[in-house]
């Protein structure tokens, strides 16, 4: 199954580290500012125990870049045939996390109700933190989406971020093909 997910938030919320923790586990704390988009490609399977079957899911994941301006100017291209989002705030900036209503909006305009996951970065700055779980489960539940804390510094929650969401995006894409019916 090929997925093309997209990671949204903010400029220097953390998408290009969490996606270089996640492909390469690596981290480097100098910050690049991604213009336009990145794509970096990887494979995960997913078991669905329920059906006892195996899903082979090569991600195509989008870096999108996070100036404002950018969404309304090219969110088709970018956005269109979306089938998953990673949302993505830093924790030691509120104004981050207000923001994401916002992008993942951005995206259902183009692709749909497509599944989301919500990641709050940074955690290895727990003292600098701004928000805490409360305030991103009332994100989450928004969008009846799991939301995670992680540190693409340490690695904390990265991979489980990815596989939570092609876990989501292999179950939406096995219901529309009507093959079976993943609960």
């Amino acid at each position: 199954m090929k997925t093309k997910v997209c990671l949204v938030g903010d400029s220097a919320v953390g998408k290009t580290s969490l996606i270089r923790r996640f492909v390469l586990n690596a981290f480097d704390d100098k910050y690049i500012l991604t213009v336009g988009t990145n794509v970096c490609k990887k494979r995960l399977e997913v078991h669905f125990s329920e059906i006892d079957t195996e899903v082979v899911c090569d991600l195509m994941i989008w870096d999108i870049m996070g100036q404002k301006g950018f969404r309304d100017l090219l969110k088709t291209a970018y956005f269109y045939n979306v089938e998953g989002i990673i949302a993505v705030c830093d924790v030691t900036l509120s104004s981050t996390l207000f923001t994401l209503n916002d992008w993942i909006k951005s995206v259902h305009s183009i692709a749909g109700n497509v599944p989301v996951v919500l990641v709050a970065n940074k955690v290895d700055l727990v003292d600098d933190s701004q928000f805490g779980q409360e305030d991103l489960s009332q994100i989450a539940k928004i969008y009846d989406s799991p939301y995670f804390f992680s540190s693409a510094k340490t690695g904390e929650n990265v991979e489980t971020v990815f596989q939570t969401l092609t876990e989501r995006v292999a179950a939406e894409q096995l219901k529309k093909s009507e093959k079976i019916v993943v609960k």
